[in-house]
């Protein structure tokens, strides 16, 4: 079973803005590192799920890590973005690492993953047993 990773999505406005990120690219979404994870092998065919706003809100298949000319490395994933149950996540830097029996589930096909509530809140909700 593939490991899987977290990671803050730097930049984005939003899921939409992340999706439309991704979606710009045709055959692989590039997102480099200045280190590469220590168990990067264990990765491939896992996923990176994004943080948007103290949320984890989707994931991409990684494909490949390829170290670049500069010194520092590429994580290659695929260029679709797979939207899961939201889950409150707070921030952090670089990466940590999932395993699969703790990553949040795909949401079902063809289901709208409305709008995403902002993780604070989602949080908070969370511990009031509301959601």
């Amino acid at each position: 079973m593939p490991l899987n990773m977290t990671k803050i999505a730097f930049r984005a406005n939003g899921v939409d803005g992340l999706r439309q990120r991704i979606a710009a690219h045709e055959a692989e979404f590039r997102i480099n590192t200045r280190y590469i994870p220590k168990r990067h092998e264990e990765m491939i065919g896992g996923s990176l799920y994004w943080i948007v706003d103290h949320a984890i809100v989707g994931r991409s298949e990684i494909r490949a890590f390829e170290k670049r000319e500069d010194g520092r490395y590429d994580i290659v994933l695929a260029p679709e973005l797979i939207a899961v149950e939201t889950r409150p996540k707070r921030a952090h830097q670089g990466w940590r690492y999932l395993e699969e029996a703790d990553a949040p589930r795909d949401l079902p096909e063809g289901a709208d993953p409305g709008d995403v509530l902002p993780g604070r809140l989602l949080n908070r909700l969370t511990k009031l047993g509301l959601v």
